[in-house]
């Protein structure tokens, strides 16, 4: 059973997108980590990278280019897109590209060293996943995707279809000169079960979040929207006497 709506004000509303922007920031410390461990980056990772390196831009601005990609995907797919999607594109990759302008770490020296910088990046991945999935406002763009295509695939078990996107990406990046290694295994097979167990540590369920979709937000911020009757940007019969509050 989902928990009760939030953000139902817009103080409330507010509060939360901050909470996810810190918390996607301090996200973005994380995946910085498992790359800068430089013993073969998560498999989104080797493909942002691999953009990054063929078009000659940053890192950050290439995983916003796929997370913008990846959302209209899930525009197409009818999958709710909530406002912490958009922060998600835009905060992680930046805040990646501002701690590897900093250098804020060194390299590690030896394989043992690499593999503790993963999972501590994971790690903190795993918390501020935490934090930002309970602000309610929408989870990823890459998330909404398995999601989505888990849908409407539905005689194939969503870890095969997961396991699909990540040999996708992985391929993909590497083709295009991203790092793979035992790092990208690593994150592969490691990122689910070290984020189950800290969602474990702190009592948090994901699936008793009811996310907020875009024009929901919208609304309760008195601002003009567009209606459909179903799909991504759909709206409840609820809407209308939140906007009138």
């Amino acid at each position: 059973m989902a928990s009760p709506t939030k953000n139902r004000t817009r103080k409330e509303i507010i509060s939360n997108i901050l909470i996810a922007a810190i918390s996607l920031f301090i996200n973005g410390f994380g995946v910085y980590l498992t790359i800068r461990a430089s013993i073969g980056a998560g498999p989104w990772d080797v493909f942002s990278i691999g953009v990054s390196k063929t078009l000659g831009i940053l890192y950050g601005s290439a995983s916003i280019l796929i997370s913008f990609m990846i959302l209209g995907i899930d525009i197409i797919l009818r999958e709710p897109i909530g406002i912490a999607m958009i922060i998600d594109s835009l905060v992680v990759g930046k805040s990646v590209d501002f701690f590897n302008h900093l250098n804020a770490v060194p390299v590690p020296k030896t394989i043992i060293g690499g593999i503790l910088m993963i999972l501590l990046g994971l790690t903190i991945m795993g918390y501020t996943s935490y934090s930002y999935m309970n602000a309610a406002l929408g989870c990823g763009p890459r998330d909404t995707l398995l999601v989505g295509i888990t849908k409407h695939m539905r005689n194939i078990p969503i870890g095969a279809i997961s396991i699909l996107l990540l040999a996708t990406a992985t391929l993909t990046g590497y083709f295009l000169g991203g790092p793979v290694g035992i790092g990208t295994l690593i994150c592969a097979f490691a990122t689910g079960p070290i984020m189950q167990l800290a969602f474990k540590t702190v009592g948090f369920e994901p699936t008793t979040v009811s996310h907020q979709n875009f024009i929901t937000t919208m609304q309760i911020f008195n601002l003009p929207v567009k209606s459909f009757s179903s799909g991504s940007i759909s709206t409840d019969k609820g809407n209308k006497a939140q906007e009138e509050k």
